[in-house]
């Protein structure tokens, strides 16, 4: 999956109607420059590839006050939102995935009703249950043998990432079902990312 494809439909989402600058303010304050390669070339590269495929509108806008050069605005189209939702649900139930992915998809699950976000994340526990078993059953010496040595280590590595993470998606099913968060179809929430009137510190 294509993380900065869904992290700039999602930003773009979020305002409606979003210039380049704008996304990539919201990325970086999200620190998504560090944790993804949500980096500027790559977000302008992104917006203009998925214009030209039919994900977004693009826009002409009038210059700036300042000064400045026109700024072209993004709108996501239908085929758009279809892509951004179908990539939100992947990157929550995928167990497989890099984790940036998870990262991206739990920053826009809000973007969910609140019942299909929590199945979404059953599923993710069931796939790293069955995927640890597997791994305990079929990979997993125990204790392992001195021929195995280090590589060892790997299948620990594994299976403890496996549990720390269904651990964690637990806790997230658990807040959810209690109430956090406002989920889609639930009322009206921010679009802003930084505070009114809060310079982005990692601009």
């Amino acid at each position: 999956m294509s993380v900065i494809r869904l992290l700039v439909l999602g930003a773009v989402r979020q305002h409606g109607r979003a210039h380049g600058y704008q996304v990539r303010n919201d990325l970086e304050f999200w620190g998504a420059h560090e944790w993804s390669n949500a980096k500027p070339g790559s977000i302008y590269h992104a917006l203009k590839q998925m214009a030209k495929q039919g994900l977004l509108i693009a826009h002409e806008t009038a210059p700036s006050p300042a000064g400045g050069p026109p700024r072209t605005e993004y709108e996501l189209t239908d085929a758009g939102e279809e892509a951004y939702l179908d990539m939100l649900r992947e990157s929550l139930r995928a167990h497989d995935q890099r984790i940036d992915v998870l990262t991206a998809g739990v920053g826009f699950i809000v973007d969910l009703p609140r019942e299909e976000a929590i199945e979404l994340l059953r599923e993710r526990v069931a796939a790293l249950d069955g995927w640890r078993e597997e791994v305990e059953k079929h990979w997993t010496p125990a204790p392992t043998p001195a021929e195995w040595g280090h590589i060892g280590e790997i299948m620990r590595l594994w299976v403890q990432n496996s549990a720390s993470q269904a651990e964690w998606t637990r806790g997230l099913i658990d807040r959810l079902s209690a109430g956090a968060y406002v989920m889609a179809g639930e009322g009206q929430r921010s679009v802003d990312v930084l505070p009114h009137g809060m310079a982005n510190p990692f601009a």
